[in-house]
């Protein structure tokens, strides 16, 4: 496993591994990694970065503090007038809920994921999170508006009527009932989630990167887009897959019985 650097600060930490995982760490333990302006920047980089590397099929995005995912804005930082500066033009807050990310990522939680943190796990593809982790987005208590994804997020992540109950009294879900409920993909102790989320990332790592890829593009539209624009989708994302050197690696590795040897093209 190699850390490169980020090229701002060390609020965010970056290793990849050898089987094509980049791991960041949000990295302000001490301030229960609220997002600054030097975090915004830093996850921003990141974003961009892993999306260029060919060698990185997956990202886990995890934690230095074991008691919070992260706890949102960094408060002192809006009282200063700063609260523009915890925004980037490609990737809105914390430089991440709105960044253009064609690859899958894995959000790995210990203790709590609630305002901007819960924004930032509802912007992955996946959870693994810890029994006593909880979700939510208290902002109403404080006058506020979850304006990162949460508000529209949670209500297609969840049930209707419950992510409603949530986003307008404030209260947080627990991990078992958000595991039940389908927000949570694994959920394990907390000694065992870093483990658990690496374990997920290299099964999707496995896999043909660009079938990934195309496959996670129109899963992500799923909600959004009428069955008929869908269909059209997967109709372009077939033809671009069949075109590529891994469309016939896959079979004759089947044939051949042998692990396939996927190029990304």
């Amino acid at each position: 496993m190699s850390e490169e650097p980020v090229g701002l600060g060390r609020e965010i930490l970056y290793k990849k591994t050898d089987d094509h995982i980049a791991i960041v760490t949000l990295n302000r333990p001490d301030k229960r990694n609220a997002v600054n302006a030097a975090l915004a920047e830093a996850l921003d980089h990141v974003v961009r970065q892993s999306e260029r590397d060919p060698g990185v099929r997956v990202v886990v995005l995890c934690s230095s503090n074991d008691k919070s995912f992260c706890a949102g804005a960094d408060l002192a930082e809006v009282a200063q007038g700063g609260a523009n500066r915890l925004f980037t033009a490609e990737g809105g807050f914390a430089g991440f809920v709105d960044s253009k990310r064609r690859k899958p990522w894995i959000a790995a939680i210990k203790g709590a994921a609630l305002a901007g943190g819960c924004e930032l796990a509802l912007a992955c593809d996946l959870v693994v999170a810890a029994q006593e982790t909880k979700f939510g987005i208290p902002e109403v208590k404080r006058g506020l508006f979850a304006a990162a994804g949460g508000v529209h997020r949670l209500v297609r992540a969840l049930p209707r009527n419950l992510a409603i109950e949530l986003v307008i009294t404030g209260d947080s879900l627990d991990a078992p009932r958000a595991h039940l409920l389908g927000l949570v993909n694994r959920l394990v102790p907390a000694d065992a989630v870093d483990e658990t989320a690496l374990s997920l990332a290299r099964s999707i790592a496995e896999n043909a990167p660009c079938a990934v890829l195309e496959s996670l593009h129109v899963a992500r539209l799923g909600s959004e887009l009428t069955d008929a624009q869908l269909r059209a989708l997967s109709d372009e994302a077939l033809q671009r897959i069949m075109a590529t050197e891994d469309a016939k690696e896959g079979p004759r590795a089947f044939l051949e019985k042998r692990a396939p040897k996927w190029l990304g093209r």
